[in-house]
């Protein structure tokens, strides 16, 4: 089986927002472990968040990878230091609740330009260790329909929804139906209210391991961006 590994934005452990996306999605990332769903989320059904329960919550800055030839992971951890010691943090607008296509995700609520920013510069930075995509992985992300600047970045990123393409989001559902998609935003503004309105910080990179498909995602080091993100 073929490990796989990303860079994601995780929110401090001990903070609110962290505490909110462990427990709405029954998994914390950065133990690797279960953990018990917050009430409103049990209620509505494990299968709602089943898919980002996968990958933990987190938001995508490249997405996941397989290792290229003479790569490794301690060369990994390596370049991810010294990424970060050169990096500025951002500050970000405040989160809340959107819809994405069919899902629901926290996204921030004005342009997120600086963000985007920040994740072309680490698509391109590690790309030299990401293995070119196979041809099983190339079907899953469906590119008949995908549009023409879309398959262009999978071919040669491995992901469709880079730079241009990109959106900061931090994932909260699988697709849903518009009735259900509705009813549970409805339900998450509500538990999100009492941290939404503060700005985000994204001063940390987390570099994460998926052992095998059929694992979840957990944050093999977690690395501050070393330079004052509001400067």
């Amino acid at each position: 089986m073929t490990t796989r590994y990303a860079i994601f934005y995780t929110p401090p452990r001990s903070s609110a927002l962290a505490q909110f996306g462990k427990r709405w999605l029954g998994y914390d990332i950065e133990a690797g472990v279960p953990c018990s769903q917050m009430a409103p989320a049990a209620a509505l059904g494990q299968s709602i968040t089943a898919e980002p329960r996968r990958y933990g919550f987190h938001a995508t800055l490249k997405a996941p990878f397989a290792l290229a030839e003479g790569a490794d992971e301690a060369g990994l951890l390596d370049a991810i230091d010294r990424y970060a010691a050169m990096q500025r943090g951002v500050v970000s607008a405040p989160m809340v609740v959107g819809k994405l296509g069919a899902f629901l995700a926290l996204v921030p609520c004005e342009p997120a330009q600086r963000l985007t920013m920040l994740a072309a510069d680490i698509v391109r930075h590690f790309d030299p260790f990401r293995a070119p995509l196979t041809e099983a992985e190339r079907e899953r992300r469906r590119p008949e329909a995908l549009t023409e600047a879309q398959r262009a970045h999978l071919e040669r990123w491995g992901y469709p929804y880079v730079f241009e393409e990109y959106r900061f989001h931090m994932t909260l559902t699988g697709a849903l139906d518009r009735e259900t998609r509705d009813r549970v935003a409805e339900t998450l503004r509500g538990m999100v209210a009492a941290f939404a309105g503060e700005p985000l910080v994204v001063d940390a990179l987390s570099l994460v391991r998926q052992p095998d498909p059929d694992s979840r995602f957990v944050v093999i080091r977690r690395v501050d961006l070393q330079a004052d993100p509001s400067g």
